[in-house]
């Protein structure tokens, strides 16, 4: 069995709620967020996999991965900003392709934010962040599928955000499990011909 440890839907689900908690709570300083997040997708692998995943292991792995993990988040956060002033900008009307200014924008916050999350994904201490992004690159050009169900994830995270703030907490979570899940989902095997 691949997951033994999913077997009780509400235990998961209460583990994957205070993965989110636990998420929220080491993300507090924002640019701590990828680090939170390949603390949250290691203990939700390990809680699936029925291992060892107790939440002292998720504050070593947040400990491990802060040190390139704060300038991912960094990064990361920058180029939010800047999409997101441009995306501001746009709205005003002022600029030229201010439609299209902004569909970069949103387009740019999306794959920020999935690579992000992929990265998070396939951090290791032993590798580290320059191999997860790496791994996480690669990741999403061999599975298009996968890159699309993470964007509707960043989504869905964006959209319980926004309409209600405390829902960040259930849905960082449930993003976790997503990040796992998708790339063990079960694909068909390609045609000859890539059909």
């Amino acid at each position: 069995m691949l997951w033994p440890g999913a077997q009780g839907g509400f235990a998961l689900w209460g583990e994957v709620l205070m993965t989110g908690v636990m998420m929220t709570v080491a993300s507090l300083g924002v640019v701590t967020m990828p680090a939170a997040v390949a603390a949250g997708s290691r203990h939700l692998n390990a809680y699936l996999r029925a291992e060892r995943s107790e939440w002292a292991v998720f504050w070593r792995d947040v400990r491990a991965a802060l040190p390139g993990g704060l300038g991912v988040g960094i990064a990361a956060v920058v180029l939010i900003a800047i999409l997101a002033i441009d995306i501001q900008l746009a709205a005003t009307g002022l600029l030229p392709g201010a439609s299209v200014i902004a569909a970069v924008g949103w387009l740019g916050l999306i794959a920020t934010a999935v690579v992000l999350l992929t990265a998070a994904g396939q951090w290791d201490p032993e590798a580290g962040w320059r191999a997860a992004l790496m791994r996480a690159l690669s990741q999403l050009r061999g599975d298009v599928g996968g890159a699309a169900y993470l964007a509707a994830t960043v989504g869905f995270v964006g959209v319980c955000t926004w309409s209600l703030p405390a829902l960040l907490i259930p849905a960082l979570g449930c993003a976790v499990l997503a990040l796992v899940a998708i790339p063990a989902r079960p694909r068909r095997p390609r045609g000859p011909r890539g059909e």
